[in-house]
């Protein structure tokens, strides 16, 4: 028996990333825009007059989007703009093992379970982070906290893993990617977005990962500072609508809303805020 040649095919395997579905992905990005539309007025993401990058410059290279991690909704936050902006590349991404255990189905379309309290958990999370760096039809995401933190908490931190993953990165790019869940006017959240400039791993060869963990908190941070300051001014004009969801607030008192609006000869408008933007996807 060759154990020699099952052994090497298992190490293998190991090192790359999982396989991806595209049909159970198609099927799961269904749930996801319908369940964003249900429980969020609206996804957004910050222009680039306005502050942020429009869409980082990505092409033809391995790509990481390290991001802040403010709520449990931030996964279905990166699948969804990853795809309306990216959409021939796959997105894979760390969650917690235990929960991936219950939902096996997601090993199959990019989420990659790691256990965060274990030497074994660490090492998985850096052999994928290298196979991504090997893919130029990849997004790998990661919520670089580590644990839910609030948007607005400063400094900000990143766990020391990030930093040693892009210090043995060989090429590709890292993009700082903010996120929040302000409310506004209406009765349900906005999920606001914003990218940083993009990072050239090539330009700054031998830098320690200490040094890179700290260089890519200060560009989060800066990131972060920047999407704060447009989600305070609930201004929807400085963001690109990338979906819509839910307007009004409930049947009565939309009832009565309407009922104005007739008597006055005016269109009812359900929403409360100046949305003048239109969603593109």
């Amino acid at each position: 028996m060759n154990t020699t040649g099952r052994n090497h095919d298992a190490a293998r395997k190991e090192d790359e990333l999982p396989p991806f579905s595209t049909w159970l992905h198609e099927w799961f990005m269904w749930y996801v825009r319908r369940y964003l539309r249900r429980h969020f007025h609206a996804v957004r993401l910050l222009r680039g007059e306005a502050g942020g990058v429009d869409r980082p410059e990505i092409a033809d290279q391995p790509v990481i989007f390290y991001s802040n991690h403010p709520g449990w909704w931030d996964p279905l936050t990166f699948l969804f703009v990853g795809q309306s902006l990216f959409p021939n590349r796959m997105v894979y991404g760390p969650i917690d093992a235990a929960a991936l255990g219950k939902y096996k189905f997601l090993e199959r379309i990019g989420f990659i379970g790691i256990d965060p309290h274990a030497w074994r958990g660490a090492a998985r999370f850096l052999r994928m982070l290298r196979a991504a760096g090997k893919r130029t039809d990849v997004i790998f995401w990661i919520t670089a906290q580590g644990e839910f933190t609030d948007p607005r908490g400063r400094p900000v931190r990143l766990r020391p893993g990030v930093g040693h993953g892009v210090a043995a990165a060989e090429r590709g790019v890292v993009v700082p990617l903010a996120v929040e869940y302000p409310f506004w006017n209406e009765r349900l959240p906005e999920v606001v977005v914003a990218f940083g400039p993009a990072i050239r791993v090539t330009e700054a060869a031998g830098r320690s990962a200490e040094e890179w963990t700290d260089v890519l908190a200060r560009h989060l941070e800066a990131t972060q500072d920047g999407l704060a300051e447009a989600a305070q001014s609930r201004d929807p004009k400085r963001f690109t609508t990338l979906l819509t969801g839910r307007v009004g607030v409930g049947f009565v008192y939309d009832a009565v809303r309407r009922i104005k609006a007739w008597i006055r000869g005016e269109r009812f408008d359900a929403s409360h805020g100046d949305d003048a933007e239109g969603a593109t996807g």
